[in-house]
């Protein structure tokens, strides 16, 4: 078999493989930036998405027991 016929068929064999490289890569990227800003939200002491919603139904709730209260103490009494 000729070089350049192997040379072909390597090369053919490569860009065949490419895809499936790629997307591995591509998964590696993104877990490792996912943990690099992980790392940094945590190093700037930022809160998470989860964090800041858990904390606004806190506060909501808190807001709607006040103005329960709020509600009794305006209420006439008998």
């Amino acid at each position: 078999m000729p070089a350049s016929s192997r040379i072909s068929e390597a090369i053919e064999e490569l860009l065949g493989e490419l895809p499936a490289r790629v997307r591995g890569s591509r998964a590696r990227v993104g877990e490792q930036t996912v943990g690099l800003l992980r790392g940094l939200v945590e190093e700037l002491d930022l809160v998470t998405r989860e964090e800041f919603d858990e904390l606004e139904l806190r506060v909501a709730q808190v807001e709607h027991r006040l103005r329960m209260l709020e509600q009794q103490l305006d209420a006439p009494r008998p």
